[in-house]
This record gives structure tokens, sequence and C-alpha cells, in this order.
């Protein structure tokens, strides 16, 4: 996960600066990656994971025309595009993890998580949360989608799904993200949201909640806020990329399923992720290569 750190030295000590900051103990993740997934370290990681390759990267390839994040990635866009220092997105990332995690735990939901669909049509899938009570948590594409509700909802639900000849897979997550069983945090994240030291995106930002172009920092308050708690459409932020000219997507990891998910349902774009190359010299030659 840290490689392409190591070659850049700038790169490295923002990250760990930003992770010493938020309490996170970057060598014992090291030694021990299953403790990046806990959502209290995973979020702020993330950010700092994502801003920090963006900082080293920024001043060497040509400037984009639009940044979007993946949920909690959406936060880390507004990093990436100055609307936040790095240290306030990390810090804004640890405490919506905490207030996700209270919401969760004051509605009893312990045992919440989130499954991926592929191969059923929204109304079908539609049918099968309320059946179970579930609730679609992001929409991928015309076929994906992830859904978030209790473990045994999860579970009838996958049961029906392959049922129908879907695939079903449960996800590594241990809260029901981007469903109304974490209502509870998005108004005190919009009241966090609302004390950090905000500026206007220097590069619009597309919201996950409708794929629309973000340019001012009250937007992206009200955003982000609710898209802890509501729906977001991945998939129509791919299209908006693909309508707003974007021939060239780099996914900042760390992971690819970004990018192969842009692949798929736009073939003509050159999508790859830092995570695909053994050097951001790597990834600057790459990026050049392509969109000359």
């Amino acid at each position: 996960m840290f490689d392409l750190f190591e070659s850049d030295a700038a790169a490295r000590a923002s990250l760990e600066a930003a992770c010493g900051a938020a309490g996170i103990g970057l060598a014992s993740i090291r030694r021990d990656p299953s403790l990046a997934f806990d959502n209290a370290t995973a979020q702020p990681l993330i950010c700092a994971y994502q801003v920090a390759l963006w900082s080293s990267l920024a001043a060497r390839i040509a400037s984009p025309i639009l940044f979007a994040g993946y949920s909690v990635g959406e936060l880390a866009a507004y990093g990436c595009a100055r609307s936040l220092t790095l240290a306030d997105t990390v810090a804004l990332a640890r405490k919506r993890a905490d207030l996700m995690n209270a919401a969760m735990h004051a509605a009893n939901a312990s045992d919440d998580g989130m499954a991926a669909l592929r191969g059923l049509t929204r109304s079908v899938v539609d049918a099968l949360c309320a059946a179970h009570g579930a609730t679609i948590a992001i929409v991928n594409g015309d076929d994906h989608f992830i859904v978030g509700g209790s473990s045994s909802s999860l579970e009838a639900l996958m049961r029906d799904a392959f049922e129908r000849g879907a695939s079903a897979q449960r996800l590594r997550v241990g809260i029901a993200s981007h469903t109304p069983r974490l209502a509870s945090a998005s108004d005190p994240f919009s009241k966090a949201l609302h004390e950090a030291r905000w500026r206007d995106p220097d590069i619009a930002v597309l919201s996950s909640l409708d794929g629309s172009a973000v340019r001012d920092a009250s937007t992206a308050i009200d955003v982000l806020a609710r898209e802890i708690s509501t729906t977001i459409r991945w998939v129509d932020c791919m299209d908006a990329m693909v309508e707003r000219g974007a021939t060239v997507c780099l996914e900042l990891g760390p992971g690819n399923a970004l990018a192969r998910m842009m692949r798929e349902r736009h073939p003509d774009v050159e999508a790859r992720s830092v995570a695909d190359f053994r050097s951001l010299d790597a990834v600057v030659d790459w990026v050049t290569r392509v969109g000359q």
C-alpha cells in the first residue's frame, strides 16, 4: 500500500505528518495491514494517502479538468482541489468516521455491513431491499449496486440474489454507509464541516449525489454532509467525467476498483490507478503519454 511513497521523500513526509496528527500508527499498519480496515483508521488514512500522493503528482502532470471521489474519497477530492489543507482533510475524515461509528452504536447497529450485487436491475434490487430491510447505498452501474443493512438482512438478501442468478459478496466494511441508518451523523458532520477552514476549490469536484460539478465551499459542505446517509451515484460521476471531456482518469488508490469500473463502463477512456505502478515516475510517464 505504501510502496509508492518510498521513492518520494516529500510525499512520504506529508503522509507521515498527516497520519501522526490523526493518531494513525503507520508502522503498526505496515506490520499488520488488517488494522487499516477499522473505520476510524481507514477514513483518515485514505484521505491522507490520496492527498499526499496528489501533492507530489500535481506539479508533474497536466492539471485535471475535475476531481471526483468515491465515498470518503469525495472529502479527499476537496483536499486535492485545495479547498482544504491536508491536515484539515484528515481531521475531518477522522471526525466523519467517529460520527458514523457513534450513529451506528446509537442505532444499536453494531452488526451492520455492506454487500456488492451484480447482475440485477435497479427495480429488482429495490424490491429485495424492501423485502429484507436493506438500502441501496451506492449505484455503480446499471446492474452493479452496493447495499447496506444489518448482517441478517444482507445475508437474506444475498440468498435471494443468488437464486436470481446474480453475484453477491459481503464487503469488508462494518457499517452501512450512505444509508438512513447513519442519518444522525449528517447534521453533526455538517457542523464540523462549517467550522473547518474552507476555500472554493481550484478545480471543480463532482458531487456523488448526482454527478453535478461543485465549485464553491458551501455546496461542498452540503453534499459531504448529506452523502453520509444518502444513496450515492458513482455511475453518474463516471458518466459526468466523460460528458465533460475527460479522456484520461487517474485513480489515486489505494486499490484499482474505480479504474476498472471506469474502463468497464467507458472502454474508450484511459483509466489506471496509481496502484498499478511501481513508482510515481511511472505514473507521470503514463499520464503524460496517454494524455498527448
